[in-house]
């Protein structure tokens, strides 16, 4: 293994550290609970969303912090769900008078930590909401999940949401909105390669030469079967076959495509992906309306990518469109 690091169980702080000392007019860091939240939060002028999850898929959680986006993310170690009381004393320093959202990528750790940490701020006299985001179409059930797994689409769910709590809607309001854009988002993603987490010092599973995991989660898990490597439209078709029917997405509909790299893969291969899917799409008479091109949501080094579909309507693409501000600049 290499890596730019010093101690493997120091790699999170140092990783967040040098977060906030990139951005020290808009964040915050507190070390005590691996806590980035925006400077300017809390504010009694709107919701304050809250994500957590394991560290390992950057920019998500703790890079997608700011205005119009998240209000704060504590994340727990690599591929590890943030401990309890990393997440409640995280949702008493952000609470509002319009109240707290907490997002969850469906993991059982993260819903353990995150419902308790909601009935003890609930004890405290916190009004305080869960959204749990599922938007994988791979397997039904895995290794860390009863149900759906959340993925890539999980920025979709962030942007709407924060959109609408930076306008000043209620927490009712940016409920139903995360609800309804997690209904209609989909996704499913292929892995060339393992990962190798920083603590573990070797890949987390191994793969042939010549083989991919289809349908693989962001922790590596396993997906649906693993197959010989197959040219990239072959590769799109997979994805898209699994992904289409399961809505489904239909003729005529406008939708949002992201292709998501998982940490190892060129942003030209992504963009060779991104072309052919555009196409098929097309040939479906499914109209890409927004398109999102890079890495979102990474499975650390592991090379491979994501796509993912959003069914669109005005009040998404509305939301989708508003401005926001984050920790990764673009210049």
């Amino acid at each position: 293994m290499k890596k730019f690091m010093n101690d493997p169980q120091q790699f999170v702080p140092d990783m967040l550290k040098g977060i906030a000392l990139a951005n020290p007019e808009t964040l915050r860091y507190v070390p005590e609970f691996n806590l980035i939240q925006r400077a300017d939060s809390p504010s009694d002028n709107r919701v304050s969303i809250i994500q957590g999850s394991g560290s390992g898929h950057e920019p998500a959680h703790v890079m997608t912090v700011g205005p119009g986006m998240l209000a704060a993310a504590c994340p727990g170690d690599v591929f590890a769900a943030p401990p309890m009381d990393y997440v409640y004393e995280t949702t008493k320093l952000l609470a509002s008078d319009k109240g707290v959202l907490l997002l969850v990528n469906n993991y059982t750790g993260d819903r353990m930590a995150f419902d308790m940490a909601q009935e003890m701020s609930e004890a405290d006299g916190l009004t305080v909401r869960t959204l749990f985001i599922d938007d994988d179409v791979s397997v039904q059930d895995s290794t860390y999940t009863v149900g759906r797994r959340g993925v890539a689409g999980n920025f979709f769910v962030m942007k709407a949401v924060g959109a609408a709590a930076e306008s000043g809607a209620d927490l009712d309001e940016v409920v139903r909105i995360g609800e309804k854009v997690n209904s209609v988002t989909r996704t499913m993603g292929i892995a060339l390669t393992a990962c190798t987490p920083p603590s573990k010092g070797s890949p987390l599973f191994e793969l042939g030469d010549d083989e991919i995991e289809i349908g693989v989660g962001i922790h590596g898990e396993p997906g649906r079967r693993r197959a010989p490597m197959a040219p990239a439209d072959a590769l799109v078709d997979e994805m898209l076959d699994a992904i289409v029917p399961d809505l489904p997405f239909e003729s005529g509909d406008r939708v949002a495509l992201m292709v998501n790299g998982l940490g190892g893969t060129p942003i030209s291969e992504l963009y060779i992906l991104y072309g052919i899917a555009h196409e098929k799409l097309a040939a479906r008479g499914i109209t890409v309306a927004r398109n999102y091109v890079g890495e979102y949501c990474t499975s650390l080094d592991m090379a491979g990518a994501s796509i993912t579909l959003v069914k669109l309507d005005d009040e998404i693409e509305r939301l989708l469109e508003a401005p926001a501000e984050i920790a990764v600049r673009v210049f």
